[in-house]
């Protein structure tokens, strides 16, 4: 799994970070996502899905 962002389109909502903080974080001065591990392990791929599919900006791309 490769994960994507297009951080210019975050709404800063967070629902990442509280899903998979060991894959997101978020800015300090605007709440903007960051992506903390591009190719994150078998065990955090069913988090980083829910987070992709909850994200209210769907800014989080996923790729086999």
């Amino acid at each position: 799994m490769e994960i994507t962002l297009d951080a210019d389109a975050c709404c800063g909502a967070g629902q990442c970070v509280l899903i998979a903080p060991e894959v997101f974080d978020q800015r300090d001065e605007d709440g903007v996502v960051v992506l903390l591990d591009a190719e994150p392990p078998a065990e955090r791929h069913d988090a980083v899905r829910e987070a992709a599919a909850i994200c209210p900006a769907a800014v989080i791309g996923i790729h086999a």
